[in-house]
C-alpha cells in the first residue's frame, strides 16, 4: 500500500492539472494490469508454438560450454575438432561388437572410414579407450607396446592419454542426461520458457502501458515523442539480454563447470534448474539495462536533476552494487561485477543526458520569454496606434496663464457628468480663490501696482501712507 501511495503521488505530480482521488487511481491501475495480463497471455501462447526452437536457443550456452571444455582436452598440435573425435568414438564403439559377430561386417564398417586421418584417429581412440580399462600405472606401457605398423595410432593414443578427453560422450550427451524428476516438469518448463520469451517479445507494449499509467495525461505531441523513447527502452532491454546470453552466461557456466570439475564433481545439471537459472539470469540483465529509462523519466517529471545526480553519485554507485548483489542468481564477484559495472556506466550516461535535457529546457524557456515580451511590445504599439494624439488633454490642463487656478479644473472634473447637478463649490471657489473667475484689475496706464512695492501694506490707513502712495490710491 505504501508503494501504491507513492506511485499515485507521482502520477499527481506528473499531471497536477488533473489530480484524481484514490479510487480513480485504483481504477487506472486495474486497467493497466488487465492490459499487461492480456498482452502476456497472447505473447506466451504465440511463443508456445515455437517451443522446440526456444529450447534449442536456451540450450545453446551450455552446449557451447560443453564443446569448448571438451575441445580443450584434445591434443592441440593435432588440430582435432570435437566432431572428428565424436566420429572416431562412434567407429571405435561399433567396430568391436561387429568384429565379434561377423568379421565381414566389421570390414565393411571400416570401409566407411575412407579418410586416412579418420582411420588413424579411430585406431587411436580404440587404444585409448582400452587403456582406460587398465590400472593407471600400466596404461602408458600398454600403448607403447603396440607394434610399429600402428605407430601413428600409437603416438596419437599416447597424446590422448596425456590430455584425457572424454571417451564416451557426444556434444549433446550431458544435456540429454539432464533429467526431469516429475511427470509434469517438462510441460511446466516449456510453459515457463514460453512465458519468458513472451515477456521479451511484448516488452515494448508492457513498457508503454507502464509509462502510460505512471505519467498520465500525455498530449498528442508527447505521445509521439513517447514512441522513440519506447524504441530506445526496448533496444536497451535487448542489449542487456544479448549481453547476458552471449557473454555473461557462457562465462558463468564455464566458471561453475570448472569449479565442479576441480572438486571432482560430475556436472550432470538438471534441465529444470538450468532453464530457470538461464532465463532468470537473462531477464535480470535485460531489466537492469532499463536504468536510463527509469532515471530519465524521473528527470523529466522533476524528481531528479543533474545537480542532484552528480552530488549523490557515490551513494548511487553503492546502491547499484547492493542491488546487483541482491538480484543476481549467483553469489560470485564475477557475476556481480558483470552486472554492476554496466549499470554504473549507464548511470553516468544518465547524468550527462540530464545535463543536456536541462539545457534544452532552459533554452526553450528563454525563447518563450522572448516571444512573450515581443507580443507585449506589439500589443502596446497597437494600443498607441488607436490614439492619434496621446498627449491630448480634454480638460486643457496645458493651457496655463498668469492667473490660472489649478483647483478649478479639479472641481470641474468632479462634476456630475449627467448634466443634472451643479458645481456646488463653484461660488466658494470664486469667493475664496483669486483665479480666472475674478475680473483682472484694470491698469490702463500700465503703472506699477501697489502690490508690486515690497514696502506696501494694505492694512495701513491712508494717512500713514507716503504722499506718493496716497496719490496712487
Amino acid at each position: 500500500m505504501f508503494f501504491l501511495n507513492k506511485i499515485f503521488k507521482l502520477r499527481d505530480k506528473a499531471n497536477p492539472e488533473e489530480e484524481k482521488p484514490f479510487l480513480d487511481h485504483l481504477e487506472d491501475l486495474r486497467v493497466m494490469v488487465t492490459r499487461v495480463v492480456l498482452t502476456l497471455l497472447i505473447s506466451t501462447l504465440a511463443c508456445f508454438f515455437y517451443k522446440d526452437e526456444l529450447m534449442s536457443v536456451i540450450r545453446r550456452p551450455v552446449e557451447q560450454v560443453w564443446v569448448e571444455r571438451h575441445e580443450a582436452t584434445l591434443p592441440e598440435k593435432e588440430a582435432i575438432s570435437l566432431d572428428d573425435w565424436e566420429n572416431a568414438l562412434t567407429f571405435a564403439e561399433v567396430s568391436a561388437p561387429l568384429g565379434q559377430y561377423d568379421s565381414g561386417l566389421a570390414d565393411r564398417w571400416w570401409e566407411r572410414a575412407t579418410d586416412k586421418r579418420t582411420r588413424r584417429l579411430t585406431e587411436a581412440a580404440i587404444l585409448y579407450r582400452a587403456s582406460l580399462k587398465l590400472p593407471e600405472d600400466t596404461r602408458e606401457d600398454f600403448i607403447s607396446s603396440i607394434s610399429d605398423d600402428k605407430s601413428e595410432a600409437r603416438e596419437l593414443a599416447l597424446k590422448l592419454l596425456v590430455s584425457q578427453p572424454a571417451d564416451n560422450l557426444n556434444a549433446e550427451g550431458n544435456l540429454r542426461l539432464m533429467s526431469s524428476l516429475k511427470p509434469t516438469e517438462t510441460f511446466m518448463l516449456t510453459m515457463k520458457l514460453a512465458f519468458f520469451a513472451g515477456i521479451i517479445v511484448s516488452f515494448p507494449f508492457l513498457l508503454y502501458f507502464l509509462l502510460q499509467f505512471i505519467v498520465p495525461g500525455l498530449k498528442d505531441n508527447e505521445r509521439k515523442a513517447l514512441w522513440p523513447a519506447l524504441t530506445i527502452g526496448f533496444g536497451l532491454f535487448l542489449g542487456g539480454v544479448f549481453f547476458a546470453y552471449f557473454f555473461v552466461l557462457p562465462n558463468v557456466l564455464t566458471f561453475f563447470y570448472e569449479w565442479g570439475k576441480s572438486m571432482g564433481i560430475s556436472n550432470d545439471w538438471r534441465i529444470g534448474y538450468y532453464i530457470s537459472f538461464a532465463t532468470t539470469f537473462v531477464l535480470i540483465f535485460g531489466l537492469a539495462f532499463e536504468l536510463p529509462v527509469v532515471v530519465m523519466t524521473l528527470v523529466k517529471i522533476g524528481l531528479l536533476s543533474h545537480s542532484m545526480m552528480r552530488e549523490t553519485r557515490s551513494y548511487a554507485i553503492l546502491a547499484i552494487f547492493v542491488i546487483a548483489a541482491l538480484i543476481t542468481p549467483t553469489p560470485d564477484m564475477m557475476t556481480l561485477s558483470l552486472l554492476a559495472v554496466p549499470m554504473v556506466i549507464l548511470y553516468e550516461i544518465c547524468i550527462w543526458l540530464s545535463y543536456f535535457h536541462e539545457k534544452k529546457v532552459q533554452k526553450l524557456e528563454e525563447e518563450e520569454e522572448k516571444d512573450r515580451m515581443a507580443r507585449l511590445l506589439s500589443s502596446s504599439n497597437d494600443d498607441s496606434d488607436l490614439d492619434p494624439d496621446p498627449d491630448h488633454d480634454p480638460y486643457h490642463h496645458d493651457e496655463y496663464h498668469d492667473d490660472h487656478d489649478p483647483n478649478y479644473h479639479a472641481d470641474h472634473e468632479n462634476m456630475d457628468l449627467t448634466g443634472e447637478g451643479e458645481d456646488k463649490d463653484a461660488s466658494d471657489d470664486f469667493m475664496e480663490y483669486p483665479g480666472e473667475h475674478q475680473a483682472p484689475q484694470v491698469n490702463p496706464n500700465h503703472e506699477p501696482l501697489p502690490e508690486d512695492d515690497p514696502d506696501y501694506d494694505p492694512l495701513l490707513p491712508d494717512e500713514d501712507l507716503p504722499d506718493e502712495e496716497k496719490d496712487r490710491k
